[in-house]
């Protein structure tokens, strides 16, 4: 329908994890290995996009955060591969090496 949307977690019922979430939404893929309506699929674009400028739109906050500008601030996530250019069954696998909100370093995988 052309909706914007966005992609969450049931934390605490699941621990937070959008690339979790991310990938159900690009394989819709049971945990039992259902295949789920085709139709309903997103491209991993798509996927990236509903927890990133989606998501700030959701909040109102578009203007501060969601994408990659000058003025922005400087919230993101170095992943150590691309979702976009991943097989789609290997989203989920991609792990998270650091993590800045603001420009300061919140986290960074341990070796990195």
């Amino acid at each position: 329908a052309g909706l914007p949307f966005t992609l969450h977690t049931d934390t605490p019922v699941l621990r937070p994890n959008l690339l979790e979430a991310a990938w159900c939404a690009v394989n819709r893929v049971t945990k039992a290995g259902a295949q789920l309506d085709e139709d309903q699929k997103v491209t991993p674009y798509e996927a990236m996009r509903a927890i990133t400028f989606n998501g700030a739109y959701q909040y109102g906050e578009e203007d501060l955060k969601g994408t990659l500008e000058a003025g922005k601030l400087a919230d993101l996530v170095v992943l150590d591969r691309n979702p976009l250019a991943v097989d789609p069954r290997e989203i989920r696998d991609i792990k998270v090496l650091a993590t800045i909100k603001e420009g300061e370093t919140l986290y960074e995988r341990d070796g990195q």
